[in-house]
C-alpha cells in the first residue's frame, strides 16, 4: 500500500502517465516530422520505425502484466531509486527535446546542409535522448519490481538502438557533407 492505495493501483497510474507523455510525444513529432519534410529533410532507416513502436508499447503491456499477473512486490527502496533514475532521465529527456526543438522526431530525419546539433545535452553524448530511453526501459518497471520487462525490453531496445544508430550516424554525416 502507498497513502491507502494499492502499490499496484499506483504503479499502473504511473504507466498510464507514461502512455500519455508518449502520445503527446508522438503528436510533437509528427507535426516535426511535417515541417521538415517540407523544409526539404529526407527520413532514413523508416522499415525499423513499426518495431520501435510495438517494442516501446509491449513494454507498457509488459510492465503492467509482470506486475499484477506475477504478482511482483513493492519494495520502497527500489521504487525509490529507480524513480530518482526515471526522473533523471525525463530532465534528459526534456533537456534534448528542447534543446533540438523543431528538428526533434521519433523518426530518424536528415535536413540536407545542416550540421549536427552540439548545443545542450549534445556537448557530452552523441544520442542523449537515447541514454533516456535506456534509463528508462531500467526504471519504470523496477518501480515495482518487474525486473523481467526491465531485462527482456532492455536487451530488445539496446539490439534496436544499435540498428538505428547504425542507420542514423551514417545518414547524419552525409547530410553533413551536403553542406
Amino acid at each position: 500500500m502507498i497513502a491507502g492505495l494499492d502499490s499496484r493501483v499506483a504503479f499502473s497510474l504511473l504507466i498510464a502517465a507514461v502512455a500519455c507523455q508518449r502520445l503527446w510525444e508522438l503528436a510533437i513529432s509528427r507535426r516535426h516530422l511535417r515541417a521538415l519534410l517540407a523544409r526539404g529533410g529526407r527520413e532514413v532507416g523508416a522499415s525499423h520505425y513499426p518495431w520501435m513502436v510495438a517494442l516501446h508499447t509491449a513494454f507498457l503491456v509488459a510492465c503492467l502484466a509482470e506486475v499484477w499477473l506475477l504478482g511482483r512486490p513493492f519494495r520502497p527502496a527500489l521504487a525509490l531509486g529507480a524513480l530518482a533514475v526515471l526522473a533523471a532521465a525525463l530532465g534528459l529527456r526534456w533537456w534534448t527535446l528542447r534543446t533540438l526543438g523543431a528538428r526533434w522526431t521519433t523518426r530518424v530525419v536528415v535536413l540536407p546542409g545542416e550540421p549536427s546539433v552540439t548545443a545542450g545535452p549534445y556537448r557530452w553524448l552523441r544520442h542523449p535522448n537515447y541514454l533516456a530511453v535506456v534509463l528508462e526501459l531500467a526504471a519504470i518497471p523496477l518501480v515495482h519490481g518487474a525486473w523481467l520487462t526491465a531485462v527482456v525490453f532492455g536487451l530488445a531496445n539496446l539490439a534496436l538502438l544499435r540498428l538505428r544508430i547504425g542507420v542514423e550516424e551514417p545518414a547524419l554525416a552525409a547530410a553533413e557533407g551536403g553542406r
